[in-house]
């Protein structure tokens, strides 16, 4: 697969997209408006981007536009990367026909995608099997359940061998620079996003946020409250017996709401929350690292730099410093 060289292709590199009933439009023209500008910044012909429905007619996206597909998903062929493409009411797509035609894909030589909920019927297909994927915070949880053979992560997007998945949302921008970077250089991918007004590009370990609510529901406004105390207290920090008296509970109670539903212990939870907020910082911000251990509750810098590593794989310094070169 060219895709993936890093050497300039000897020919347009084509990334099908299957447009499936109620796609969303917001995800679908992300992926393809990086390809256009990378064409339009090169000079050159770099990626084409034939589009697909299951009969060759055009289907409405969950805004209600449509657009004229270029071929019926029967005549999908020489593709270097093929997204699936879906949306809201994914389940009522799914068919005999889709099933068959996604097991053809994925006996070519092309890498198969997931656009938003396309993951879901990639793994439904059997297709995402011993893969991490990922897919939009509405759906996770459903996806867990539905296919328990796939890893599911809560990152905007996962490219796994030849699998790639993205959660959705303005989220496939990220995806493709990330590829545009690979296949043709960084020099292009940041030309890109500066031609968006990214800010940066996002990639690993940039993960979904998922609303509080989805994660414990309504009826647990005890372990809420202590989350919202803990996010709201990230450099004047709260110990975990002044926390369970201030939601009123027990501190041992509260150990257990949290290992029972967000599963981990309250200190692990609010080292996460801190580390989290400070890589915000760190990569949006031109405080200095001593600045951002003090603001995310840190007694010194380099107990700061060893719980970072420990949580990224790299040091504050490293990681600004690859930030840097990427931006």
């Amino acid at each position: 697969m060219s895709n993936t060289t890093g050497a300039r292709p000897v020919r347009p590199l084509r990334y099908g997209f299957l447009l499936l009933p109620n796609y969303s439009m917001i995800a679908f023209s992300s992926a393809v408006e990086v390809m256009r500008m990378a064409n339009r910044l090169s000079g050159e012909v770099l990626y084409e981007w034939p589009t697909f429905t299951m009969d060759g007619q055009a289907v409405p996206a969950s805004n209600g536009l449509e657009i004229a597909p270029d071929h019926k998903v029967t005549e999908a062929r020489n593709l270097d990367i093929v997204f699936v493409c879906a949306g809201v009411r994914v389940r009522r797509v799914w068919g005999d026909e889709l099933h068959a035609q996604l097991h053809r894909l994925s006996k070519s030589n092309a890498v198969l995608g997931g656009i938003c909920t396309g993951t879901y019927l990639l793994a439904k297909a059997g297709l995402l099997d011993g893969y991490r994927c990922t897919i939009h915070w509405e759906n996770i949880a459903s996806l867990r359940e539905t296919a328990p053979n796939v890893i599911v992560s809560e990152e905007l997007f996962e490219m796994d061998r030849d699998r790639y998945t993205v959660s959705g949302g303005s989220a496939p921008l990220d995806m493709m620079l990330q590829i545009v970077k690979k296949a043709q250089g960084k020099e292009l991918a940041v030309s890109i996003s500066e031609q968006f007004m990214c800010d940066r590009m996002r990639g690993a370990f940039d993960k979904q946020r998922i609303p509080l609510r989805l994660l414990l529901g309504a009826d647990q406004p005890k372990l809420t409250e202590a989350v919202e105390l803990m996010e709201a207290n990230l450099e004047e920090l709260i110990n975990l017996d002044e926390l369970a008296a201030l939601v009123g509970v027990s501190r041992r109670q509260l150990e257990r709401l949290f290992k029972k539903y967000l599963g981990c212990v309250p200190r692990r939870y609010y080292l996460d929350l801190r580390l989290k907020r400070a890589r915000q910082q760190l990569l949006q911000t031109a405080s200095s690292i001593s600045e951002i251990a003090i603001a995310c509750g840190f007694v010194s810098a380099s107990h700061f730099s060893k719980s970072y590593r420990e949580m990224f794989g790299l040091s504050p310094r490293e990681e600004r410093h690859l930030q840097r070169q990427h931006v």
